[in-house]
């Protein structure tokens, strides 16, 4: 793996412990990975308890990050085994940034998704899915055309240029096709790493009194086997809210230090400096081992985006390219109950969110939820 180092001029990261088709892209996305030596900034710590309760609890799905060192952003592949899953999407932000996001149709041909990557570095960061494409292609997996197999990855961007460094740092498709190799079915590191390193939250009051966001995971497995996960990075203007308890868990914050509650600002007309449009979203995916058809992983795309709605205020809103992506590995054969599996994806993706705030760690001038917590100050 050495001499991939070097490749395309990128010189990059060493593997995170985890290991030209049709672009969509809006304008309001824009934002090569020129780094070395990955190390994400802490160690990160998995789900709670003895057993897996992130995606890669999901049968089928594996993930990767690659994080770079010389700037908080990178990239996050969900890989899909085998010949892939069947999926869809849902996108209600005003401001997305992605690839491949027609094909999910189900009105569309392609019925199989054999990875979906999320990254930072705004538009720019849409070319680390073709390092994963290429990673696939290498490995002899994607949609059979006679000629050839073309990986089908859809992706989704989040703008995090002016964090912490050179703009011009950002993931490039070498970044994308180390995340890939690296993928693996343990769980799933959390925090400050890979599409969620440069993520930010609670910027209704301008970018000074934001807290850090970041990569969240949570999963449920049923006593049938059913199991659905959520995985999501998190870079929103609005605040983060626990859905157990209504109480705000990371956002933007008063002149000293404590938590200001968006909903309280918003409904007394005390906003501050309004957020610049296209410079926050909250990017993910919900997966299960059921077996679905295009239109049923559709709805539960649609059902899952709810959890946004949930645990972010405001959420889906001008300045933010939320979307969603839904996978169906079909692993578990029992009967597919889609409202059910719809429900569990919201709640799954809410629980997510809120982890990709809880298990941040800050960077200069952009506390995180432990950062509060060990000064004292009110949340």
């Amino acid at each position: 793996m050495t001499d991939g180092l070097h490749r395309r001029g990128c010189r990059l990261a060493k593997l995170s412990p985890m290991g030209s088709r049709r672009m969509n892209v809006s304008i309001a996305a824009l934002g090569m990975c020129a780094v070395v030596a990955l190390a994400p900034l802490r160690a990160q710590t998995p789900a709670p308890g003895s057993s897996n309760r992130t995606i890669t609890a999901v049968p089928g799905i594996k993930v990767g990050h690659h994080t770079l060192a010389e700037r908080p952003t990178g990239c996050t592949v969900i890989l899909v085994d085998g010949e892939g899953a069947v999926g869809g999407v849902s996108q209600r932000g005003g401001a997305p940034g992605t690839r491949e996001t027609d094909l999910l149709d189900p009105a569309n041909t392609v019925d199989k998704v054999n990875a979906v990557v999320l990254s930072g570095g705004s538009a720019f960061g849409l070319d680390a899915a073709t390092g994963t494409v290429r990673w696939l292609e290498e490995h002899n997996i994607g949609w059979d055309v006679r000629i050839a197999k073309v990986p089908i990855v859809p992706a989704a961007i989040l703008f995090d240029l002016p964090i912490g460094g050179n703009p011009k740092i950002r993931p490039t498709a070498d970044c994308g096709y180390r995340a890939a190799a690296g993928a693996a079915a343990s769980p799933v590191l959390e925090g400050t790493i890979g599409a969620g390193a440069g993520a930010t939250v609670g910027k209704s009051g301008g970018p000074g009194r934001s807290m850090k966001g970041g990569l969240g995971s949570y999963s449920i497995t049923l006593p049938s086997g059913l199991s659905v996960g959520a995985i999501v990075a998190v870079n929103a203007v609005g605040d983060i809210i626990d859905p157990d308890t209504g109480h705000v868990v990371a956002g933007v914050r008063n002149p000293d230090g404590s938590l200001a509650d968006a909903r309280t600002l918003l409904r007394t007309g005390q906003t501050g400096p309004r957020p610049r449009a296209a410079e926050n979203t909250t990017i993910g995916l919900v997966a299960t081992n059921a077996r679905l058809t295009k239109s049923q992983a559709h709805r539960m795309a649609l059902m899952a985006d709810d959890g946004l709605a949930r645990a972010i205020f405001p959420a889906h809103t001008q300045g933010d390219g939320d979307t969603v992506f839904s996978l169906a590995t079909g692993q578990w054969t029992g009967e597919v109950d889609i409202t059910q599996i719809g429900a569990l994806a919201a709640d799954v993706m809410a629980r997510a969110i809120v982890r990709a705030a809880t298990e941040a760690t800050g960077l200069p001038n952009i506390p995180a939820v432990r950062d509060l917590k060990k000064k004292g100050v009110s949340q």
